[in-house]
């Protein structure tokens, strides 16, 4: 099944495809949020740092859609439509089904619940539609917003993974794995 352009519509914001349209909105969300961004989102940031770098970006995205090998969504304001933040499949291993989650949220919207409704919303979506047994979150312990967003989207601490991730000039930091099987 193809992904649909709208996967979670509410009052206060929306799940959607990102558009040509949203590569200045893109670009000035991740630019503001730079330092916020720069530890756990460097090649998302790095592919954002202007708008024309975000063109390229979200026909990438769009194309990677397509052929089913990530799947990036806009968390969008409902009222304005500007990008606030990404959810993002990766790692898609369709021999075992699964895949890992990934997300960023403005700082302005942070604390809203927003990120949580939208990983939920994101998590059914893999399960019900793309056929994904298991999901994984990756989350280093002094990320207590991101921790949250996992517990609240339903997703079970599963184990510590060794020196899981490298930050950019940082050494090897070991990741709290989360997980959702059906």
């Amino acid at each position: 099944m193809s992904a649909p352009e709208v996967l979670l519509k509410t009052d206060t914001f929306m799940i959607d495809k990102l558009r040509a349209e949203d590569a200045s909105g893109l670009s000035r969300m991740m630019v503001s949020n730079k330092k916020r961004f720069a530890r756990f989102f460097p090649m998302t940031l790095a592919q954002n740092l202007s708008e024309e770098a975000s063109k390229a970006y979200i026909l990438l995205k769009n194309i990677e859609i397509g052929y089913k090998s990530e799947f990036t969504f806009a968390i969008r304001d409902s009222k304005s439509q500007n990008v606030v933040g990404l959810l993002i499949l990766k790692e898609i291993d369709w021999e075992k089904m699964q895949g890992e989650m990934a997300y960023c949220i403005d700082r302005k919207y942070e604390g809203l619940g927003w990120t949580s409704r939208a990983i939920t919303a994101f998590s059914q979506f893999a399960l019900d539609e793309l056929g994904l047994k298991k999901l994984q979150i990756l989350v280093h312990h002094s990320n207590k917003a991101s921790t949250r967003v996992a517990v609240k989207s339903g997703y079970i601490w599963s184990r510590t993974l060794s020196k899981a991730y490298t930050p950019p000039d940082e050494i090897a930091l070991d990741m709290e794995l989360y997980e959702l099987c059906i």
